[in-house]
């Protein structure tokens, strides 16, 4: 993981560093901003390296961007890139292809190397993730990226939510992400891409492999955000998604480890936070408020997973903070 912010640099120099060093020489783009205003300019920037694909995560003050032809042919990519908008938004204004605007949430699509400008839509500036991949790699032998021009998602709906959920999982992985869990998270968020711009054949074999991943990726988000709740159920999650039980369960079979399992092993880790973190509270609030329909359920589940019932993890855990 590279990262890289501006605190280092003098006010005064800040600008102009991340115009020559940064934008320049890292992204090839061409940053402007008017004279008066860089003494107040800020940004930050990580950068992660994924297989071949790189994550990058940008914060910055305003400014404007653009690609030129000259810094196309100065710094080629080659790359898909994907965006995803984290903060306010930026407006588009691309050659021959009109303008749009990429609002907080919104995802968009790019070969790398095609002209474009940019100018954050709010004074909080720029806060986006960017995936690059090599086009020379991806999964579509017969699609042509050089014509793929920055436009927004709005064709696919459906798939913004697998796409937010897996560049999440990305982003949550880390540096030292197991690549056996991140690679199939990069292919799937370029297919998703590239199904959305009609590159990709919705019902080809890549396309339902990528659609597979994202599901179970946010089927295991839905589990996290409702594992409180007694009712959650496989029907509950399934329609969230879209997609019928017998579906869920064949996410969850390609896992090895079942819807069910899942769920209780995401309320035996938020009740072993709870022991640990709220003193305050009963076995049994903790037990419900994690999502146990029973204080029996909890305490066979529990003790099948740690060998040990929940008041005596506590004990052992205080025993062992005040030695």
């Amino acid at each position: 993981m590279h990262r890289w912010s501006t605190d280092h640099v003098e006010p005064e120099h800040r600008f102009d560093h991340w115009r020559e060093v940064r934008a320049r020489g890292l992204f090839g783009v061409t940053a402007e901003l008017e004279a008066e205003q860089r003494p107040q300019f800020s940004g930050a920037f990580s950068l992660r390296k994924i297989g071949a694909a790189s994550l990058i995560e940008l914060r910055a003050s305003p400014y404007q961007v653009k690609r030129t032809a000259a810094d196309i042919a100065h710094a080629p990519g080659a790359s898909l890139c994907v965006y995803q908008q984290l903060g306010g938004g930026g407006g588009f204004s691309v050659h021959g292809s009109g303008e749009f605007t990429l609002r907080h949430g919104n995802f968009a699509t790019s070969h790398s190397d095609l002209p474009y400008r940019t100018v954050p839509l709010a004074a909080d500036g720029f806060h986006l993730r960017i995936l690059k991949l090599p086009a020379a790699g991806l999964l579509a032998p017969n699609a042509d990226l050089h014509h793929l021009f920055p436009k927004s998602f709005c064709s696919q709906p459906l798939l913004t939510p697998l796409l937010e959920s897996c560049f999440s999982d990305l982003t949550e992985a880390g540096d030292g992400g197991d690549s056996a869990v991140t690679a199939p998270l990069v292919e799937a968020l370029a297919q998703l891409a590239l199904i959305e711009r009609g590159l990709v054949r919705p019902a080809s074999r890549a396309a339902l492999g990528a659609i597979r991943v994202g599901r179970l990726s946010l089927a295991r988000r839905l589990i996290t955000r409702h594992h409180s709740n007694a009712a959650l159920s496989p029907a509950f999650v399934a329609e969230l998604l879209g997609i019928s039980v017998r579906h869920l369960y064949a996410l969850f079979e390609t896992t090895g480890t079942s819807f069910a399992q899942t769920v209780t092993a995401r309320r035996i880790t938020e009740s072993r936070r709870l022991l640990k973190e709220a003193p305050e509270r009963s076995i049994s609030q903790i037990a419900f408020a994690s999502g146990f329909e029973s204080l029996a359920t909890f305490y066979r589940a529990f003790q099948a997973a740690h060998g040990a019932a929940p008041g005596d993890f506590r004990a052992q855990g205080n025993s062992q903070g005040n030695s």
